[in-house]
């Protein structure tokens, strides 16, 4: 007869004792946290518009909390709140590009100025980011203590803190290089060199060309010819930092989307197209129009033809995420209900890394969240019926999408987590609502947005929460004076990055663009969400084109893609971006490639890796920065210095391959000696 001995459980213990009574909820942590909430918020908020991703926010926090706040001489349990507080900016920032524009895009809001929309878009994030707040207050406690949720990020966030003597050295190479990408930018606005250069190409010839539909001589010919324009890579810090986060593979994959839209979509329809295009747009009596006619109609054939498929390719990528996420998704979902029995049932925890908010404070802050939504999206639907499905839905879905969000993070962690693809199926599902209760045109539209800003805040907010709660959970942090930190950073954020978004918009109309949507400020997300839902509730939808799209998606589906979806966002983006993110990319490849022949040890090969991290956040925070310094001369119209009215196109090439030098230079010369101890890996 055999038995079977059962191991006891080895109980976990935090990095500082919960007995312990060292400083963390102070007056300077949480000041700290809030500033950096606000600038890395805005950072990423500048990021997402132009490039349409952001960059975690948790590393960058956590290595300039540990730097100030070790001058300070202040506890780890202060920098853990700073980090927590500092980095859920970004998370509010990530869910407001997504949606906010739309409301701009679409028609919704007709005007965007601080008068009208200011308190209708702070509220909207405030009320999200209060949400998954409350959420993942219910859910903490066991979603943290999961075995089956490793927490990557959370665990390496955390090694950063206890490893504390990288602080001084990390942060000297994020701040110099802030400097030294925000520098580079203003330069390249004060035209000491060109910023970025479209280049005319003919495709065949106005005039002569024909492609003759038949096989013999005599087959009739269709007319044929006509111009457009290619772009050189933009000369941007940020753009390079992103392409050198993502890597090689995915800023190839980011690029190939460009080239798609710009090497053969837009020359085809160009070129089959030209000669209808001069008979219906150019000026009476031009035969051969300029060089400027040419560009305006490549870029109304992108942005009117190539850009709804792309949305159509965007549409497969979500739901292909989504699909290869479904079991993850679906044990979330049971995992969602299963933990609020588990946490409505369980005592509450005397022991101070126990302790959370209030359960009374928690159901009475989500009952007035559903009674001001209620009110809210009435103001939207113009009735009280829809207004009152819209909130529910919200509550409903947002609880799930949230709880799912927080499961995904503890798989794969928050920089991985599909923000994106969760929203798009919660303004479906509030779409087709609106659509059966006859809700239809404009405020249908505006209905439907606002569940999905809500939902996507939410979403964002409890994952990044989560993540923040799993490395106070490691090093010994209080959950509930974290959750007040998350409150106070979410209100801050959520009435400080409207401003943003606003400045940002109006500098670009000010600069001759039509503001969100233009080459200049993209916002792919929110263009997505403004075309689903002005095609499913407002009936204007192109269609035929949002079909190419999606087969093309399935196409790349079907041949294996890695991410459908970032190769759509490449067709979406103006090609001197995607151009810009892949350069950055293969300046990593070379990085990697060198760092591999010099024969590191694996402790040698983080700290290069890290110091990457590091030097391409500080390009992007620098010039995410700058770049809002210009938009307020723009805001006000105020004039810019310009040291060259037509800088040599030599010169931005110059200044490129001194951009790719440091972020190839930087990295490997912090390798450090083969016996110092391994730092925690990036968690970028």
């Amino acid at each position: 007869m055999s038995t079977t001995v059962s191991t006891p459980q080895k109980k976990f213990r935090s990095y500082v004792p919960d007995n312990s009574t060292m400083p963390e909820f102070t007056l300077r942590a949480v000041l700290l946290g809030l500033i950096l909430t606000v600038i890395l918020g805005a950072a990423n908020a500048y990021l997402g518009l132009r490039a349409g991703m952001t960059i975690a926010a948790t590393y960058p926090a956590a290595v300039i909390g540990m730097a100030v706040l070790r001058i300070m001489k202040g506890s780890i349990l202060e920098e853990n709140i700073a980090r927590t507080v500092g980095s859920i900016g970004e998370s509010v920032a990530a869910g407001a590009i997504f949606t906010i524009p739309a409301f701009v895009i679409s028609g919704a809001w007709p005007v965007f100025d601080f008068e009208h929309a200011y308190w209708k878009s702070s509220i909207l994030m405030l009320v999200g980011g209060a949400l998954g707040i409350l959420f993942v207050t219910l859910l903490r406690r066991v979603m943290v203590e999961d075995p089956e949720l490793p927490f990557p990020e959370s665990v390496a966030a955390s090694q950063i803190h206890i490893a504390g003597q990288q602080g001084s050295r990390a942060a000297k190479i994020l701040f110099g290089n802030m400097g030294f990408g925000g520098i580079v930018y203003l330069l390249g606005q004060f035209s000491l060199f060109s910023a970025s250069r479209d280049f005319i190409v003919n495709v065949g010839t106005l005039g002569t060309s024909f492609v003759r539909m038949g096989r013999s001589a005599t087959a009739a010919k269709l007319p044929a010819g006509a111009v457009t324009t290619m772009s050189a890579p933009a000369i941007s810090p940020a753009y390079l930092g992103v392409g050198y986060i993502i890597g090689p593979r995915l800023a190839s994959l980011n690029f190939a989307g460009g080239v798609i839209a710009w090497g053969l979509l837009v020359p085809l329809i160009l070129f089959l197209g030209g000669p209808t295009l001069v008979a219906q747009f150019a000026p009476a009596g031009t035969t051969l129009p300029d060089n400027a006619f040419w560009a305006g109609q490549a870029g109304a054939v992108w942005s009117f033809i190539v850009r709804p498929i792309a949305v159509g390719g965007m549409l497969v990528g979500a739901c292909y995420t989504l699909f290869r996420m479904r079991k993850s998704l679906g044990s979330g979902m049971a995992r969602a209900v299963s933990d609020l029995k588990k946490s409505a049932a369980a005592h509450a925890g005397t022991a101070r890394t126990e302790r959370d908010l209030n359960a009374k404070f928690v159901f009475s802050g989500l009952l007035v969240v559903l009674i001001s939504m209620v009110f809210l999206y009435k103001s939207y639907a113009a009735s009280w019926g829809p207004g009152i499905v819209a909130a529910i839905v919200m509550i409903i879905v947002g609880f799930f999408f949230a709880a799912v969000s927080g499961n995904l993070v503890g798989l794969i962690g928050s920089s991985n987590n599909p923000i994106s693809g969760l929203t798009l199926a919660a303004l479906v599902i509030a779409a087709l609502l609106m659509v059966l209760m006859g809700v239809s045109g404009i405020h249908g539209v505006a209905a439907v947005l606002g569940v999905a800003a809500v939902v996507c805040i939410s979403s964002a907010v409890a994952g990044e929460m989560l993540q923040d709660l799993k490395v106070g959970h490691i090093l010994g942090g209080t959950p509930a004076k974290m959750q007040i930190g998350d409150f106070m950073g979410v209100t801050v954020a959520s009435f400080a990055l409207l401003p943003v978004l606003l400045l940002l918009n109006q500098a670009n109309i000010n600069s001759g663009g039509i503001g969100f949507g233009d080459r200049q400020l993209p916002a792919p997300q929110a263009g997505l969400m403004a075309m689903l839902s002005r095609g499913i509730v407002g009936g204007e939808m192109a269609w035929p084109l949002i079909v190419v799209g999606i087969l093309m998606g399935i196409a790349l589906i079907m041949i294996e893609v890695r991410s459908p979806m970032l190769f759509a966002v490449g067709m979406y983006l103006p090609l001197e971006t995607t151009f810009a993110i892949f350069l950055g990319g293969m300046i990593r490849w070379i990085t990697d490639k060198m760092r591999d022949s010099r024969n590191f040890n694996e402790a040698q090969k983080a700290r290069v890796e890290n110091a990457g991290v590091l030097t391409a956040s500080g390009f992007i925070a620098g010039e995410a920065l700058m770049g809002i310094v210009i938009a307020v001369f723009k805001y006000k119209q105020w004039p810019l210095p310009v040291i060259f009215q037509h800088p040599n196109v030599v010169s931005g090439f110059i200044v490129l391959v001194i951009l790719a030098v440091v972020m190839i230079r930087v990295p490997l010369a912090n390798a450090g000696r083969p016996d110092e101890p391994a730092p925690p890996t990036a968690i970028m």
